[in-house]
C-alpha cells in the first residue's frame, strides 16, 4: 500500500523493529491476526514513552485508544523481523489519529499490513476526554 492511501498531511513519527516469535504463529502457520495489533501497540507505546508522560495506570491523564483497525495485505511468516512505521495525523483538542505500516525488515518494499488507531487523551478520574497537555501538544506539532 502506498502512503497515498493514508490521509494527506500525516507525518512519520516513529519506527520500531521487532523480532517475530515462533509463538506469534497460529495453526495456519502464519502470524495470527491479533499479533499485528500487538506489533502496532508496542510501537505506539514506545512512541508514547518518548513524550515523557509515562504509560502507567496511576497517571492522572493519558491516552486511550477509541478505535483501531488493521488491513491485512500479506501473511507474515516466522522467522523474521518486522518494522512498524507510526504516522500521526492532525491533532485535535483531545484526539489524535495515528496510522501504521507493517513491513518485514528483509522485504522493506512490501507492506504486509496497514492500520489506524484513534488516540483520545482522557482524565483517569472522570474517564472523559481532556485537552492534550501543552507539553505533549508541542511535541506532537513540532
Amino acid at each position: 500500500m502506498k502512503k497515498e492511501a493514508f490521509p494527506e498531511g500525516i507525518k512519520l513519527v516513529h519506527t520500531e523493529a521487532m523480532v517475530m516469535r515462533w509463538g506469534d504463529m497460529d495453526a495456519m502457520m502464519h502470524v495470527n491476526n491479533t499479533v499485528y495489533f500487538r506489533y502496532m501497540e508496542q510501537a505506539r507505546i514506545n512512541w508514547i514513552e518518548t513524550w515523557g508522560v509515562g504509560t502507567t495506570a496511576d497517571n492522572v491523564e493519558g491516552p486511550v485508544i477509541a478505535n483501531a483497525s488493521c488491513q491485512f495485505r500479506r501473511p507474515l511468516k516466522y522467522p523474521g523481523s518486522v518494522e512498524v512505521r507510526v504516522f500521526a495525523g492532525q491533532i485535535g483538542r483531545s484526539s489524535l489519529p495515528t496510522y501504521y505500516e507493517i513491513r518485514r525488515t528483509d522485504d522493506p518494499e512490501t507492506v504486509y499490513a496497514t492500520g489506524d488507531a484513534l488516540f483520545v487523551w482522557i482524565s483517569n478520574a472522570t474517564g472523559k476526554p481532556a485537552a492534550f497537555p501543552d507539553t505533549v501538544r508541542q511535541r506532537l506539532t513540532a
